[in-house]
């Protein structure tokens, strides 16, 4: 059984996934806190296409116990990543229903009026309850990054220092997360990448999409040089040819010459 597998501490009986709300109904802070989610775990989706052993999400319901979810304690992670299950579509995330797989990675994307539970509240039941491995508040106005991983041994957070780039790594995907300077939707704004160990942030389809179409433009730019540099050592050699053609037929006109002069 999974060291971090909650199973064996829930009711036989516990409510039914499907009968849970998938969200609170509550829309994020604002468009930014919104595309943040939406970089992170697209991006981090895209780049995994090729495999089917993890799942992403964002803002939806995460369901641990039978208490939590008769009471409607509600727990929606801005971004939470689970390693080694199934990749299929959920409405939410509901731990009895997962074979006990909680998630390996958590992102709150925190603002004024959350922070106080992304520090505290959210903070403690992801370290004592969940035991999620790495967990990160960001906030996308400020630029603020804080992580941190679950202590060996403990069920309470230690903060990662970042390196000389500003960076954390994230143990359980083998990624860095780091605030990268660009654009998106029309706005110029410091940006949560998943960043990979050659310090390129992971691009999300439509950036692979663009950056593919550059690399072909290149390729074709290329290609069209080649054959330029090609066309013109052709007509080099053929320059050449005519060149030598030429000489050898004034070298024969005057041999003819030498032969009637001596004749």
């Amino acid at each position: 059984m999974n060291p971090r597998s909650m199973s064996a501490s829930f009711h036989p009986k516990p409510p039914r996934g499907e009968d849970l709300p998938c969200d609170d109904g509550e829309p994020m802070e604002t468009q930014r806190h919104r595309d943040q989610m939406n970089l992170l775990v697209d991006s981090l989706i895209d780049a995994w296409r090729d495999r089917t052993d993890f799942y992403a999400a964002g803002n939806m319901g995460l369901y641990f116990s039978e208490t939590q979810a008769r009471r409607n304690d509600f727990r929606a992670p801005d971004v939470f990543v689970v390693l080694e299950t199934d990749r299929k579509e959920r409405k939410r995330w509901v731990v009895w229903e997962e074979d006990g797989r909680t998630p390996d990675v958590i992102i709150e994307i925190t603002s004024e009026s959350t922070e106080a539970v992304d520090r505290g509240t959210k903070k403690d039941v992801y370290a004592r309850v969940l035991r999620v491995p790495f967990y990160a508040i960001y906030d996308p106005f400020s630029a603020r990054l804080d992580a941190f991983r679950l202590a060996a041994g403990r069920r309470s957070y230690e903060p990662l220092a970042p390196d000389e780039h500003g960076r954390v790594f994230c143990e359980p995907l083998g990624l860095w997360l780091g605030v990268v300077r660009g654009v998106r939707r029309g706005v110029d704004a410091p940006w949560l990448r998943w960043v990979d160990a050659d310090g390129r942030p992971l691009p999300e389809d439509w950036e692979r999409a663009a950056q593919e179409r550059e690399l072909a433009q290149r390729e074709t730019e290329r290609a069209e040089r080649e054959t330029e540099r090609a066309e013109r050592e052709t007509e080099r050699a053929q320059r050449e040819t005519e060149r030598a053609e030429r000489a050898e037929a004034e070298l024969r006109r005057l041999q003819e010459e030498l032969r009637r002069r001596g004749g």
